[in-house]
Protein backbone atom coordinates (compact mmCIF):
# COMPACT_ATOMS: atom_id res chain seq x y z
CA UNK A 1 0.00 0.00 0.00
CA UNK A 2 2.77 2.72 0.90
CA UNK A 3 6.12 2.77 -0.91
CA UNK A 4 7.99 4.18 2.21
CA UNK A 5 8.23 2.56 5.92
CA UNK A 6 5.49 4.18 7.40
CA UNK A 7 6.67 2.33 10.83
CA UNK A 8 9.43 5.20 11.06
CA UNK A 9 9.62 8.82 12.79
CA UNK A 10 12.40 10.81 11.57
CA UNK A 11 12.13 13.94 13.11
CA UNK A 12 11.19 12.49 16.34
CA UNK A 13 13.65 10.12 16.72
CA UNK A 14 16.49 12.64 15.66
CA UNK A 15 14.65 14.79 18.72
CA UNK A 16 14.98 12.12 20.85
CA UNK A 17 18.62 11.57 20.04
CA UNK A 18 19.51 15.05 20.93
CA UNK A 19 17.51 14.31 24.50
CA UNK A 20 19.45 11.01 24.69
CA UNK A 21 22.68 12.83 24.13
CA UNK A 22 22.09 15.16 26.79
CA UNK A 23 23.20 17.64 24.62
CA UNK A 24 24.73 20.89 26.18
CA UNK A 25 22.03 24.01 24.74
CA UNK A 26 24.33 26.75 24.07
CA UNK A 27 21.24 27.68 21.52
CA UNK A 28 17.74 29.44 21.74
CA UNK A 29 15.08 28.89 23.32
CA UNK A 30 16.06 30.49 26.50
CA UNK A 31 15.07 28.46 29.09
CA UNK A 32 17.63 25.80 28.27
CA UNK A 33 15.53 22.33 28.49
CA UNK A 34 13.49 24.08 30.99
CA UNK A 35 15.92 25.22 33.78
CA UNK A 36 15.45 28.32 33.04
CA UNK A 37 11.65 28.38 33.15
CA UNK A 38 8.92 29.36 36.08
CA UNK A 39 9.22 25.94 38.28
CA UNK A 40 5.02 26.64 38.78
CA UNK A 41 4.81 25.75 35.19
CA UNK A 42 8.12 23.33 34.73
CA UNK A 43 6.37 21.10 37.09
CA UNK A 44 3.41 20.98 35.74
CA UNK A 45 4.19 20.44 31.81
CA UNK A 46 7.16 17.98 32.92
CA UNK A 47 10.68 18.36 31.94
CA UNK A 48 10.71 15.69 28.96
CA UNK A 49 8.44 18.06 26.54
CA UNK A 50 11.00 21.10 27.67
CA UNK A 51 13.63 19.13 26.75
CA UNK A 52 12.97 18.78 22.91
CA UNK A 53 11.81 22.22 22.62
CA UNK A 54 14.61 23.54 20.22
CA UNK A 55 15.78 25.35 17.26
CA UNK A 56 17.48 24.98 13.89
CA UNK A 57 20.40 22.85 13.52
CA UNK A 58 21.72 20.29 11.40
CA UNK A 59 20.67 17.52 13.43
CA UNK A 60 17.19 18.41 13.72
CA UNK A 61 16.97 20.07 10.53
CA UNK A 62 15.15 23.56 9.10
CA UNK A 63 11.55 23.26 7.86
CA UNK A 64 12.16 26.10 5.74
CA UNK A 65 15.02 24.14 3.90
CA UNK A 66 15.03 20.78 4.96
CA UNK A 67 17.22 18.23 3.64
CA UNK A 68 17.12 15.86 7.14
CA UNK A 69 14.86 15.04 9.00
CA UNK A 70 12.36 16.89 8.28
CA UNK A 71 12.12 16.45 4.72
CA UNK A 72 11.92 12.66 5.51
CA UNK A 73 9.19 13.20 7.67
CA UNK A 74 7.19 15.35 5.16
CA UNK A 75 8.17 12.49 2.12
CA UNK A 76 6.33 9.54 4.96
CA UNK A 77 3.57 12.31 5.11
CA UNK A 78 3.02 12.46 1.41
CA UNK A 79 3.34 9.08 1.05
CA UNK A 80 0.85 7.95 3.58
CA UNK A 81 -1.58 10.95 2.15
CA UNK A 82 -1.39 9.81 -1.78
CA UNK A 83 0.43 13.12 -2.63
CA UNK A 84 3.29 13.89 -4.25
CA UNK A 85 4.11 16.84 -1.42
CA UNK A 86 3.52 17.32 2.08
CA UNK A 87 4.26 20.57 3.74
CA UNK A 88 3.98 20.71 8.16
CA UNK A 89 2.24 23.83 9.16
CA UNK A 90 3.05 24.86 12.34
CA UNK A 91 0.89 28.22 11.78
CA UNK A 92 -2.16 26.06 11.71
CA UNK A 93 -4.52 25.06 8.92
CA UNK A 94 -5.55 28.72 8.79
CA UNK A 95 -1.72 29.15 7.38
CA UNK A 96 -1.96 26.02 5.38
CA UNK A 97 -5.35 27.33 3.63
CA UNK A 98 -3.74 30.81 3.11
CA UNK A 99 -0.12 29.61 1.30
CA UNK A 100 -2.75 27.57 -0.83
CA UNK A 101 -5.01 30.20 -1.87
CA UNK A 102 -1.54 32.54 -2.68
CA UNK A 103 -0.32 29.97 -4.58
CA UNK A 104 -2.97 29.92 -6.93
CA UNK A 105 -3.95 32.99 -7.57
CA UNK A 106 -2.99 36.31 -7.65
CA UNK A 107 -4.09 40.40 -7.62
CA UNK A 108 -7.04 40.72 -9.72
CA UNK A 109 -7.35 37.02 -10.51
CA UNK A 110 -10.87 35.14 -9.55
CA UNK A 111 -11.45 32.11 -7.23
CA UNK A 112 -14.13 30.47 -6.75
CA UNK A 113 -15.25 29.73 -3.61
CA UNK A 114 -18.18 28.50 -0.98
CA UNK A 115 -19.84 31.34 1.28
CA UNK A 116 -19.41 28.83 4.04
CA UNK A 117 -15.98 29.38 4.11
CA UNK A 118 -13.48 29.35 7.30
CA UNK A 119 -12.06 33.14 8.00
CA UNK A 120 -8.62 32.12 6.89
CA UNK A 121 -10.24 31.41 3.08
CA UNK A 122 -11.38 35.66 3.11
CA UNK A 123 -7.64 36.19 4.90
CA UNK A 124 -6.36 34.37 1.92
CA UNK A 125 -8.18 36.26 -0.65
CA UNK A 126 -7.37 39.54 1.46
CA UNK A 127 -3.09 38.39 0.73
CA UNK A 128 -3.72 37.37 -2.20
CA UNK A 129 -5.55 40.38 -4.06
CA UNK A 130 -8.04 38.00 -5.86
CA UNK A 131 -11.29 38.72 -6.46
CA UNK A 132 -13.66 35.85 -4.99
CA UNK A 133 -16.46 34.60 -6.52
CA UNK A 134 -19.03 32.62 -3.89
CA UNK A 135 -21.35 29.77 -4.61
CA UNK A 136 -24.20 29.38 -1.84
CA UNK A 137 -24.27 26.02 -0.13
CA UNK A 138 -27.80 24.28 0.52
CA UNK A 139 -28.89 24.98 3.89
CA UNK A 140 -30.43 21.99 6.10
CA UNK A 141 -33.46 23.45 6.76
CA UNK A 142 -34.18 20.96 9.95
CA UNK A 143 -30.84 22.02 11.73
CA UNK A 144 -29.81 25.52 10.28
CA UNK A 145 -26.63 24.51 8.67
CA UNK A 146 -24.74 24.52 5.30
CA UNK A 147 -24.14 21.47 3.67
CA UNK A 148 -22.06 21.47 1.15
CA UNK A 149 -22.21 23.27 -2.64
CA UNK A 150 -22.81 20.79 -5.58
CA UNK A 151 -20.99 19.66 -8.79
CA UNK A 152 -24.01 21.53 -10.75
CA UNK A 153 -23.54 24.63 -8.49
CA UNK A 154 -19.62 24.31 -9.58
CA UNK A 155 -20.48 24.06 -12.90
CA UNK A 156 -22.77 26.76 -13.44
CA UNK A 157 -20.40 29.15 -11.56
CA UNK A 158 -17.55 28.08 -13.90
CA UNK A 159 -20.18 28.60 -17.30
CA UNK A 160 -20.31 32.14 -15.63
CA UNK A 161 -16.98 32.76 -14.62
CA UNK A 162 -14.84 30.69 -17.37
CA UNK A 163 -11.82 33.10 -16.42
CA UNK A 164 -11.35 31.84 -12.93
CA UNK A 165 -8.11 30.46 -11.96
CA UNK A 166 -9.03 28.07 -8.98
CA UNK A 167 -12.37 26.69 -7.51
CA UNK A 168 -11.80 25.88 -3.38
CA UNK A 169 -14.26 23.83 -2.03
CA UNK A 170 -14.77 22.86 1.62
CA UNK A 171 -14.72 19.37 2.12
CA UNK A 172 -16.08 17.90 4.97
CA UNK A 173 -17.62 20.63 6.22
CA UNK A 174 -17.43 21.44 10.03
CA UNK A 175 -20.41 18.89 10.87
CA UNK A 176 -18.65 16.18 8.53
CA UNK A 177 -20.83 16.70 5.18
CA UNK A 178 -19.04 16.16 1.92
CA UNK A 179 -20.12 16.96 -1.49
CA UNK A 180 -19.32 14.79 -4.49
CA UNK A 181 -15.60 15.57 -4.73
CA UNK A 182 -14.71 13.38 -7.13
CA UNK A 183 -16.96 14.78 -9.89
CA UNK A 184 -16.03 18.01 -8.74
CA UNK A 185 -12.04 16.96 -9.54
CA UNK A 186 -13.19 16.83 -13.04
CA UNK A 187 -15.13 19.65 -13.67
CA UNK A 188 -12.49 21.61 -12.36
CA UNK A 189 -10.20 19.70 -14.51
CA UNK A 190 -12.13 20.63 -17.52
CA UNK A 191 -11.39 24.17 -17.08
CA UNK A 192 -7.38 23.44 -16.70
CA UNK A 193 -7.45 25.34 -13.61
CA UNK A 194 -6.86 23.33 -10.04
CA UNK A 195 -9.02 22.67 -7.27
CA UNK A 196 -8.12 23.35 -3.93
CA UNK A 197 -9.78 21.96 -0.68
CA UNK A 198 -10.02 23.17 2.44
CA UNK A 199 -9.97 19.90 4.33
CA UNK A 200 -9.02 20.76 8.12
CA UNK A 201 -11.95 18.58 9.45
CA UNK A 202 -10.58 15.70 7.28
CA UNK A 203 -7.44 14.58 7.70
CA UNK A 204 -8.40 11.06 8.71
CA UNK A 205 -10.57 10.29 5.56
CA UNK A 206 -7.47 8.80 4.03
CA UNK A 207 -7.23 6.08 6.37
CA UNK A 208 -10.63 4.23 6.54
CA UNK A 209 -13.06 2.88 3.88
CA UNK A 210 -15.90 3.82 5.77
CA UNK A 211 -15.32 7.72 5.60
CA UNK A 212 -15.99 9.78 2.68
CA UNK A 213 -13.34 10.17 0.23
CA UNK A 214 -10.02 12.27 1.07
CA UNK A 215 -9.44 14.93 -1.25
CA UNK A 216 -6.16 13.89 -2.31
CA UNK A 217 -7.79 10.39 -3.60
CA UNK A 218 -10.35 12.69 -5.45
CA UNK A 219 -7.81 14.41 -7.60
CA UNK A 220 -7.61 17.52 -5.99
CA UNK A 221 -4.85 19.32 -6.48
CA UNK A 222 -4.09 20.77 -2.92
CA UNK A 223 -4.88 19.97 0.41
CA UNK A 224 -4.93 21.67 3.87
CA UNK A 225 -5.39 19.14 6.90
CA UNK A 226 -6.44 20.10 10.65
CA UNK A 227 -3.98 17.36 11.69
CA UNK A 228 -4.77 18.39 15.24
CA UNK A 229 -8.57 18.61 14.97
CA UNK A 230 -8.85 15.39 14.54
CA UNK A 231 -6.37 13.01 14.94
CA UNK A 232 -3.07 12.60 17.53
CA UNK A 233 -1.01 15.83 16.51
CA UNK A 234 -1.09 19.62 18.84
CA UNK A 235 -2.97 22.09 18.48
CA UNK A 236 -1.46 24.37 15.46
CA UNK A 237 0.29 21.79 13.58
CA UNK A 238 -1.51 21.35 10.40
CA UNK A 239 -0.63 19.50 6.66
CA UNK A 240 -0.98 21.49 3.38
CA UNK A 241 -0.51 18.44 0.54
CA UNK A 242 -0.14 19.09 -2.89
CA UNK A 243 -0.02 16.97 -6.20
CA UNK A 244 1.24 18.24 -8.78
CA UNK A 245 0.53 19.31 -12.21
CA UNK A 246 -1.67 22.39 -11.93
CA UNK A 247 -0.26 23.58 -9.04
CA UNK A 248 3.30 25.21 -9.11
CA UNK A 249 4.54 23.16 -6.15
CA UNK A 250 7.99 25.83 -5.98
CA UNK A 251 5.25 28.37 -5.93
CA UNK A 252 4.23 26.53 -2.65
CA UNK A 253 7.50 26.34 -1.08
CA UNK A 254 8.30 29.79 -1.43
CA UNK A 255 4.61 30.87 -0.08
CA UNK A 256 4.73 28.44 3.22
CA UNK A 257 8.49 29.77 3.67
CA UNK A 258 6.78 33.37 3.62
CA UNK A 259 4.44 33.05 6.19
CA UNK A 260 5.58 30.38 8.60
CA UNK A 261 7.95 31.29 11.54
CA UNK A 262 11.96 30.78 11.21
CA UNK A 263 11.80 29.37 14.76
CA UNK A 264 8.78 26.95 14.40
CA UNK A 265 8.59 24.59 17.03
CA UNK A 266 9.91 21.26 16.81
CA UNK A 267 7.41 19.56 19.90
CA UNK A 268 4.67 20.56 17.02
CA UNK A 269 6.88 19.26 14.06
CA UNK A 270 7.09 16.07 15.98
CA UNK A 271 3.91 15.68 17.00
CA UNK A 272 3.21 15.70 13.26
CA UNK A 273 4.99 12.91 12.52
CA UNK A 274 3.76 10.81 15.29
CA UNK A 275 0.44 11.47 14.25
CA UNK A 276 1.52 9.98 10.85
CA UNK A 277 3.24 7.29 11.88
CA UNK A 278 0.08 6.53 13.85
CA UNK A 279 -2.43 7.27 11.43
CA UNK A 280 -0.72 4.69 8.74
CA UNK A 281 -0.40 2.16 10.72
CA UNK A 282 -3.34 1.68 12.85
CA UNK A 283 -5.75 4.48 11.68
CA UNK A 284 -8.27 2.27 10.36
CA UNK A 285 -8.27 0.13 13.63
CA UNK A 286 -8.54 3.30 15.54
CA UNK A 287 -11.02 4.79 13.33
CA UNK A 288 -13.73 2.01 13.11
CA UNK A 289 -13.71 1.99 16.65
CA UNK A 290 -14.18 5.82 17.18
CA UNK A 291 -16.85 5.13 14.36
CA UNK A 292 -18.46 2.49 16.58
CA UNK A 293 -18.62 4.62 19.28
CA UNK A 294 -20.31 7.76 17.19
CA UNK A 295 -22.71 5.29 15.94
CA UNK A 296 -23.44 4.23 19.78
CA UNK A 297 -23.98 7.91 20.67
CA UNK A 298 -25.86 9.22 17.98
CA UNK A 299 -28.45 6.38 18.07
CA UNK A 300 -28.70 7.15 22.01
CA UNK A 301 -29.19 10.63 22.12
CA UNK A 302 -31.92 10.31 18.94
CA UNK A 303 -34.22 8.60 21.77
CA UNK A 304 -33.84 11.21 24.02
CA UNK A 305 -36.62 13.67 24.13
CA UNK A 306 -35.95 17.54 22.53
CA UNK A 307 -32.82 16.47 20.89
CA UNK A 308 -31.99 15.62 17.24
CA UNK A 309 -28.54 14.09 15.57
CA UNK A 310 -28.24 13.79 12.36
CA UNK A 311 -26.83 10.87 10.55
CA UNK A 312 -26.96 8.76 7.12
CA UNK A 313 -30.44 10.05 6.90
CA UNK A 314 -28.81 13.71 5.39
CA UNK A 315 -27.39 11.72 2.27
CA UNK A 316 -31.31 12.57 0.92
CA UNK A 317 -30.11 15.90 0.56
CA UNK A 318 -28.91 16.74 -2.89
CA UNK A 319 -25.81 18.63 -1.20
CA UNK A 320 -24.99 16.10 1.30
CA UNK A 321 -23.03 13.20 -0.79
CA UNK A 322 -20.99 11.32 1.78
CA UNK A 323 -20.95 11.83 5.67
CA UNK A 324 -18.67 11.65 8.45
CA UNK A 325 -20.16 10.19 11.21
CA UNK A 326 -17.14 10.94 13.79
CA UNK A 327 -19.03 14.41 13.70
CA UNK A 328 -22.27 14.63 16.61
CA UNK A 329 -24.13 17.59 15.69
CA UNK A 330 -27.20 17.88 18.45
CA UNK A 331 -29.77 20.01 17.34
CA UNK A 332 -31.32 21.00 20.59
CA UNK A 333 -34.44 23.50 19.24
CA UNK A 334 -37.70 21.14 19.55
CA UNK A 335 -36.12 21.51 23.49
CA UNK A 336 -36.62 25.78 23.61
CA UNK A 337 -32.95 26.12 23.97
CA UNK A 338 -30.25 27.68 21.40
CA UNK A 339 -26.99 25.21 21.10
CA UNK A 340 -25.38 27.81 23.31
CA UNK A 341 -27.42 27.30 26.33
CA UNK A 342 -26.85 23.69 26.01
CA UNK A 343 -23.26 24.32 25.82
CA UNK A 344 -23.35 26.35 28.34
CA UNK A 345 -25.34 23.76 30.78
CA UNK A 346 -22.92 21.39 29.86
CA UNK A 347 -19.80 23.19 30.33
CA UNK A 348 -20.35 24.50 33.57
CA UNK A 349 -22.61 22.38 35.22
CA UNK A 350 -21.31 18.67 34.25
CA UNK A 351 -18.26 20.02 32.87
CA UNK A 352 -18.11 18.35 29.48
CA UNK A 353 -17.31 20.59 26.58
CA UNK A 354 -18.75 20.53 22.85
CA UNK A 355 -16.49 21.45 20.27
CA UNK A 356 -18.82 24.77 19.42
CA UNK A 357 -22.52 25.86 19.74
CA UNK A 358 -24.65 27.65 17.28
CA UNK A 359 -27.61 29.14 17.26
CA UNK A 360 -29.70 25.13 17.38
CA UNK A 361 -26.82 23.30 17.79
CA UNK A 362 -24.03 21.81 20.03
CA UNK A 363 -21.10 20.17 17.95
CA UNK A 364 -19.23 17.41 19.57
CA UNK A 365 -16.34 15.88 17.38
CA UNK A 366 -15.22 12.36 18.42
CA UNK A 367 -11.94 10.80 17.62
CA UNK A 368 -8.99 8.24 18.65
CA UNK A 369 -8.98 9.96 22.76
CA UNK A 370 -13.06 8.99 23.36
CA UNK A 371 -14.22 6.19 25.50
CA UNK A 372 -17.92 4.64 26.34
CA UNK A 373 -17.42 6.00 29.68
CA UNK A 374 -16.70 9.69 27.99
CA UNK A 375 -19.77 9.45 25.66
CA UNK A 376 -21.76 7.76 28.21
CA UNK A 377 -21.23 10.79 31.05
CA UNK A 378 -22.45 13.22 27.47
CA UNK A 379 -25.63 10.95 27.12
CA UNK A 380 -26.11 11.15 30.86
CA UNK A 381 -25.74 14.59 31.10
CA UNK A 382 -28.26 15.37 28.04
CA UNK A 383 -30.67 13.21 29.68
CA UNK A 384 -31.13 14.74 32.72
CA UNK A 385 -31.02 18.06 30.68
CA UNK A 386 -34.09 16.39 28.92
CA UNK A 387 -35.80 15.98 31.46
CA UNK A 388 -35.28 19.18 33.85
CA UNK A 389 -36.62 21.05 30.88
CA UNK A 390 -40.41 22.44 31.26
CA UNK A 391 -41.75 21.30 27.92
CA UNK A 392 -45.14 23.31 28.12
CA UNK A 393 -43.62 26.51 28.99
CA UNK A 394 -40.60 26.11 25.95
CA UNK A 395 -41.28 26.93 22.75
CA UNK A 396 -39.51 25.46 19.68
CA UNK A 397 -36.58 27.51 18.10
CA UNK A 398 -37.19 28.68 14.84
CA UNK A 399 -34.38 28.85 12.05
CA UNK A 400 -33.40 32.38 11.26
CA UNK A 401 -32.91 32.81 7.72
CA UNK A 402 -29.24 33.57 6.76
CA UNK A 403 -28.73 36.95 5.02
CA UNK A 404 -28.47 36.68 1.08
CA UNK A 405 -25.28 36.93 0.19
CA UNK A 406 -24.59 40.75 -0.26
CA UNK A 407 -23.12 42.99 -3.38
CA UNK A 408 -19.57 43.21 -3.54
CA UNK A 409 -18.38 46.56 -4.83
CA UNK A 410 -14.77 45.58 -4.28
CA UNK A 411 -12.20 43.24 -3.80
CA UNK A 412 -11.50 42.56 -0.18
CA UNK A 413 -8.02 43.71 -0.01
CA UNK A 414 -9.24 47.13 -1.34
CA UNK A 415 -12.03 47.25 1.44
CA UNK A 416 -9.42 45.94 3.92
CA UNK A 417 -6.79 48.43 2.99
CA UNK A 418 -8.93 51.52 2.51
CA UNK A 419 -9.27 54.82 4.67
CA UNK A 420 -12.03 53.90 6.54
CA UNK A 421 -14.27 55.38 9.65
CA UNK A 422 -16.11 53.48 12.38
CA UNK A 423 -19.77 54.38 12.73
CA UNK A 424 -22.61 52.13 14.84
CA UNK A 425 -23.77 49.37 12.67
CA UNK A 426 -27.49 50.11 13.02
CA UNK A 427 -26.61 53.13 11.31
CA UNK A 428 -24.60 51.80 8.36
CA UNK A 429 -27.14 50.49 6.13
CA UNK A 430 -25.79 51.08 2.33
CA UNK A 431 -22.41 51.39 3.38
CA UNK A 432 -19.39 49.31 2.13
CA UNK A 433 -17.89 47.43 4.82
CA UNK A 434 -13.80 47.62 5.78
CA UNK A 435 -14.34 44.72 8.35
CA UNK A 436 -15.62 40.91 8.63
CA UNK A 437 -18.83 39.84 10.14
CA UNK A 438 -18.78 36.23 11.87
CA UNK A 439 -20.58 33.85 13.67
CA UNK A 440 -17.70 32.24 15.39
CA UNK A 441 -17.17 29.27 15.69
CA UNK A 442 -17.36 28.33 13.08
CA UNK A 443 -16.21 31.45 11.41
CA UNK A 444 -18.49 31.52 8.54
CA UNK A 445 -18.64 35.72 7.07
CA UNK A 446 -22.14 37.24 7.23
CA UNK A 447 -20.28 39.75 5.60
CA UNK A 448 -16.60 40.58 4.39
CA UNK A 449 -14.67 43.80 3.42
CA UNK A 450 -16.04 45.09 0.32
CA UNK A 451 -19.75 44.14 0.30
CA UNK A 452 -22.74 46.53 1.02
CA UNK A 453 -24.10 46.70 4.39
CA UNK A 454 -27.64 45.57 4.03
CA UNK A 455 -30.93 45.83 6.54
CA UNK A 456 -30.80 41.69 6.93
CA UNK A 457 -27.64 41.28 8.19
CA UNK A 458 -27.88 43.85 10.53
CA UNK A 459 -31.14 42.42 11.89
CA UNK A 460 -29.61 38.99 11.54
CA UNK A 461 -26.50 39.97 13.94
CA UNK A 462 -28.84 41.40 16.26
CA UNK A 463 -30.37 38.26 16.63
CA UNK A 464 -27.33 36.65 17.58
CA UNK A 465 -26.40 38.81 19.71
CA UNK A 466 -29.66 38.32 21.46
CA UNK A 467 -29.22 34.51 21.36
CA UNK A 468 -25.88 35.42 22.94
CA UNK A 469 -23.79 33.85 20.64
CA UNK A 470 -20.64 34.93 19.44
CA UNK A 471 -20.22 37.64 16.33
CA UNK A 472 -16.49 39.10 16.07
CA UNK A 473 -14.63 40.49 13.09
CA UNK A 474 -14.86 44.18 13.58
CA UNK A 475 -12.26 46.14 15.46
CA UNK A 476 -15.17 47.20 18.67
CA UNK A 477 -15.20 43.87 20.23
CA UNK A 478 -19.48 44.18 21.29
CA UNK A 479 -20.21 44.47 17.24
CA UNK A 480 -21.55 47.58 18.27
CA UNK A 481 -19.16 49.87 16.09
CA UNK A 482 -18.43 48.59 12.07
CA UNK A 483 -15.80 50.19 10.19
CA UNK A 484 -16.86 51.40 6.63
CA UNK A 485 -14.69 52.45 3.87
CA UNK A 486 -14.70 55.70 4.00
CA UNK A 487 -16.90 58.51 1.59
CA UNK A 488 -13.08 60.22 0.66
CA UNK A 489 -11.72 56.56 -0.48
CA UNK A 490 -14.44 55.84 -2.32
CA UNK A 491 -13.65 58.91 -4.60
CA UNK A 492 -10.12 58.16 -5.46
CA UNK A 493 -11.18 54.89 -6.44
Amino acid sequence: MYKLDQTKTPLFDALLEYYNNNTIPFHVPGHKKGDGMLNKFKEFVGTNVLSIDVTVFKQVDSLHKPTGAIKAAQELAADAYNADYTFFSIHGTSGAIQAMIMSVVTQGEKIIIPRNVHKSVTAGVILSGATPVYMQPEIHEEVGVALNVTPETVRKTLELHSDAKAVLIVNPTYYGVSTDIKKIADIVHEYNIPLIVDEAHGPHLQFNNRLPISGMNAGADICAQSTHKIVGSMTQSSMLQVRKGFVDVNRVKTVMSLLQTTSPSYILLASLDAARMQLATEGKELLDETIELASYARERINKIKGFYCFGAEVLKKSAAYDFDPTKITITSKELGLSGYEVERILAEKYFIQPEMSDLYNILCVFSFGDTKEKVDSLINALEEISRNQDYEAARSIQIINMPHIPESVLTPREAFNSKAVSMPLVDSLGQISAEFLMAYPPGIPILCPGEIITKEIVTYVQELKNANLYVQGTEDPEVVNIKVVSDLQLQNL
